[in-house]
């Protein structure tokens, strides 16, 4: 289950930006099959990152909790299972 230690977060919407309560996370892209190369992203001391697979805008929300996104539709809830090798 070490897939679920770390939030994943897809952005299959198109958003223009999305809300992350973390300060590490990875991201994927779109859901599988169509996700990109899983890449882990850390805020740092910034408040905001840009994916440099897919260019999502990430902004760092410390209102959201730990496993949490704004949309909440942008939490990843599959497993490494779903992902093709």
């Amino acid at each position: 289950m070490a897939d679920k230690a770390i939030l994943h977060v897809h952005n299959t919407e198109g958003l223009p930006v999305i809300e992350v309560g973390a300060h590490e996370f990875m991201c994927i892209g779109a859901e599988p099959p169509f996700d990109h190369p899983h890449v882990f992203l850390t805020f740092g001391g910034d408040k905001q990152i840009v994916c440099p697979y897919c260019s999502t805008l990430y902004v760092y929300n410390p209102e959201l909790g730990p496993h949490a996104t704004n949309p909440p539709s942008a939490v990843w809830k599959g497993s490494s299972a779903d992902v093709a090798a």
